[in-house]
């Protein structure tokens, strides 16, 4: 397709850029952060800058002695052209100092061919005739995702620049009309009061439980006061159907227990209240994708598709551990380091998005088999990367779910029986402090509230 076109590349700047690590050996330090061997087109440059790149790893000095005799040992520098092409090199460029210009430009015309080659990639995927529409969609956007991704590279900024840049985001959040920049709240006093107002821009969190305490519901709870408060937000759940998921935000607006609404046992006065919550709820920007196997290069292109589309203020996933790392849904052998890589992947997408994603994590069974059950951080299931990837995990304990009334009674006779209370421990809070909140749970109509609202 492209036989009739050179890729983007440029020569000169190559070979001027390693003219001026040859004069001056300290310049490779201004450009190695960002510049990589594979940037380079020309292969006999390409083997130049390894092997410079070797010497400075092993902090020997570079010049046209050591170069030679670094290519030789590779048995590559009778193939570049021998010592009189190192000469060629030094003798083009007068001087060093233009040094990361011409990186720049070699790292521009990278990226171009990067496109090029995304482009007939995506041609094939367009050929291959997928049955699945959205998997194709999802590889083709993948392949220009992964270009930028692979590009991120940061350098040292002063001090005074981190500053304005907090002065310019602090002036627009308290301006009313940056509301875009504000946090999310959770709708749970003492949660968003320790966390900062709610839940931060570009942070992962973690809320994890075991089986039938609660996580889904709290979620959806979050998930339903962000949206009245005017968040969009988008939820994938790969355990629930959208429909379950609608009957449970039903039975919490409305009022009436979830089991009764099943089946549709409800009087006069259950119905009158169920025809409001529809209507409450049909107008909040709450998106559903129950998809139930997805791999985390999809749950990227979905949510990417929304935020530019509907716009989106907060991503939901329930739940981790159902996620696949993998392009074809198949779980990894692996799955401690696949489920390493879908929560590092989970962190780029709050930060690429500026949006905070919540996401739902199973415990192990380490909970069950202690004489205390409160879950502790080495209980996250098949990673620990999960914890080292969230800016905050909470663990729901409810002791109720462990402990009946008569056991409780004998061993606390002073102490009311902790019924329906569900204890919010936050045991990782990267920048804040640790602390246990009870909230109280309905449980017929599954919805969590702040103690305060419990005889409501």
């Amino acid at each position: 397709m492209y036989t009739d076109r050179l890729l983007p590349h440029d020569i000169e700047a190559e070979e001027s850029l390693i003219g001026s690590i040859l004069i001056d050996s300290e310049s490779i330090t201004k450009i190695s952060h960002f510049l990589k061997s594979e940037d380079i087109y020309s292969e006999k440059i390409k083997w130049c800058f390894q092997a410079c790149l070797s010497l400075l790893e092993r902090m020997e000095g570079i010049n046209q002695v050591s170069l030679a005799h670094e290519l030789s040992l590779q048995d590559k520098l009778e193939n570049i052209g021998g010592i009189d092409y190192l000469n060629h090199l030094v003798n083009i460029v007068p001087t060093s100092v233009h040094i990361e210009e011409y990186a720049r430009i070699i790292h521009r015309t990278s990226i171009m061919r990067r496109i090029v080659q995304a482009g007939s990639q995506i041609t094939n995927i367009g050929f291959s005739n997928l049955p699945d529409t959205n998997q194709a969609l999802s590889e083709a956007e993948e392949s220009i995702y992964k270009i930028r991704t692979d590009r991120a590279s940061r350098d040292f900024e002063h001090i005074r620049e981190v500053l304005d840049a907090y002065l310019q985001e602090s002036s627009a959040m308290q301006d009313s009309t940056s509301d875009r920049l504000a946090p999310i709240s959770t709708g749970f006093i003492d949660i968003d009061k320790l966390i900062g107002g709610g839940l931060q821009r570009s942070d992962m969190v973690v809320l994890a439980a075991r089986p039938s305490l609660g996580k889904s519901s709290l979620v959806f709870n979050i998930a339903k006061h962000a949206a009245i408060n005017g968040s969009s937000v988008g939820i994938f759940s790969l355990e629930m159907s959208n429909e379950q998921i609608v009957l449970r935000l039903l039975s919490s607006e409305s009022n009436v227990d979830t089991h009764r609404l099943r089946v549709g046992l409800i009087n006069e006065t259950e119905e009158r209240r169920i025809l409001d919550a529809i209507g409450e709820l049909s107008d909040l920007p709450i998106y559903i994708d129950d998809t139930p196997i997805q791999n985390i290069m999809e749950i990227r292109s979905k949510a990417k598709r929304l935020q530019a589309e509907q716009g989106l203020d907060l991503i939901i996933v329930d739940y981790l551990q159902l996620l696949s790392g993998t392009s074809n849904g198949w779980r990894s052998e692996n799955r401690v380091q696949e489920m390493g890589e879908i929560s590092r992947s989970l962190k780029g997408i709050a930060r690429d998005l500026d949006v905070p994603v919540l996401a739902c994590s199973q415990l192990s069974r380490a909970v069950e088999q202690r004489p205390n059950h409160r879950p502790i951080l080495s209980d996250l299931r098949e990673s620990g990367s999960i914890e080292q990837d969230a800016d905050i995990v909470a663990f729901i304990y409810r002791e109720d779910h462990y402990t009946t009334r008569e056991e409780w009674e004998s061993k606390n006779p002073t102490k009311p029986y902790p019924e329906n209370i569900a204890e919010i421990i936050v045991a990782k809070h990267r920048n804040g402090p640790l602390a246990t909140i009870p909230l109280y749970f309905r449980g017929s109509m599954v919805r969590f509230e702040n103690l305060t609202e419990k005889s409501k």
